[in-house]
């Protein structure tokens, strides 16, 4: 319980921007097993899409420090090389 009416809005605006990290990391779920899904099912084209549009929301994410840079980087790193290994067996 906060004791001064600072402590009250920062409260507040500390629940706000949870809610909002909370829907960005769960679009960044969402996106990741769908690419994964396509992955799974060999399917290299759609699988280029979904790590188009991943990838796409990974550096909007970092941007506003929703994740580092770095693990930005370094997921799109492993997706795409998960989807050339996918394109090389293809």
């Amino acid at each position: 319980m906060p004791n001064t009416r600072s402590a009250a809005k920062q409260a507040r605006a500390s629940e706000r921007r949870r809610s909002q990290n909370r829907t960005i990391k769960s679009k960044l779920h969402t996106l990741e097993k769908k690419f994964l899904s396509c992955i799974e099912a060999k399917d290299a084209k759609a699988g280029a899409e979904a790590l188009r549009a991943i990838s796409s929301a990974l550096d909007k994410a970092a941007k506003v420090k929703v994740i580092t840079p770095n693990l930005a980087s370094r997921k799109k790193s492993r997706l795409a090389a998960r989807l050339k290994s996918v394109t090389a067996a293809a």
